[in-house]
C-alpha cells in the first residue's frame, strides 16, 4: 500500500503576503504544478476613476502539487514559508476543495473572501456553470451566496447564486473530515 507521502497531492503553501504572483510564478518555471485562486475587486483610484485589481482569495496562501517527500526545492523557494501541517505531518488539501474553487472562478460569478463557516445548511448547486459544486449556503443584502470552504485552512470564498439552483445535502450528525478520521481508525 502506498503511503499518502509517496504520493504527488496538493498541499497549502503559507507564503509571504503579497507575494503569492511572484512564488506562483517561481513554482511554475521549477515545474511545479500550482494554483494561485484571485478574485477582482473594484478599487477607487484618486482620479475618482474605478478600476479593477487582482487579489489572492486566499491572502498568504497558494497550492501546489508535489510529492511531500520531496518537498526542499518549494521550501528553499524566497517567500514560502511553511507548507501547512502538523510538526509532523504535512496534511494534503481535499482535491474536491480545489475543484469547486475552481468552478467558482471558472463561472465568472461575482466571488470575494468570506469568513470560514463551520455550521450551515450544506447545498450542492443543481443546474448552471457550478452544477456539483457543494458548499453553505448564506444570505447577505438579500442576495443568496454559497459559501465554499477550504477547510485546512479555515478560509472561505463566497459567491452569488441564485436560490433556485441550490438543493439541500442530507447532513449526518458528524463532520465530513471527523468521519474520514474515524473510518481510518476503525480500518486500521
Amino acid at each position: 500500500m502506498q503511503r499518502a507521502e509517496d504520493k504527488i497531492l496538493w498541499y497549502a503553501l503559507y507564503v509571504r503576503t503579497r507575494f503569492e504572483k511572484i512564488i506562483a510564478q517561481n513554482l511554475r518555471f521549477k515545474g511545479f504544478e500550482e494554483f494561485l485562486p484571485m478574485y477582482r475587486r473594484a478599487v477607487r483610484s484618486s482620479a475618482d476613476r474605478a478600476r479593477e485589481i487582482e487579489l489572492p482569495l486566499f491572502p498568504g496562501y497558494l497550492f501546489c502539487r508535489f510529492n511531500a517527500l520531496d518537498r526542499l526545492p518549494i521550501l528553499v523557494i524566497p517567500g514560502v514559508k511553511a507548507v501547512v501541517g502538523t510538526s509532523k505531518d504535512l496534511l494534503p488539501v481535499d482535491e474536491s476543495e480545489l475543484q469547486a474553487i475552481r468552478a467558482v472562478l471558472n463561472s465568472k460569478a461575482f466571488c470575494e473572501p468570506w469568513p470560514y463557516l463551520e455550521v450551515g445548511q450544506r447545498v450542492i448547486v443543481d443546474r448552471g456553470p457550478l452544477a456539483g459544486t457543494e458548499g453553505i449556503v448564506q444570505n447577505l443584502k438579500n442576495k443568496a451566496r454559497l459559501v465554499i470552504s477550504v477547510s485546512m485552512l479555515q478560509r472561505s470564498v463566497a459567491v452569488e447564486i441564485d436560490r433556485d439552483c441550490l438543493k439541500a445535502l442530507k447532513q449526518s450528525g458528524i463532520p465530513r473530515k471527523v468521519a474520514e478520521l474515524k473510518d481510518k481508525v476503525l480500518a486500521s
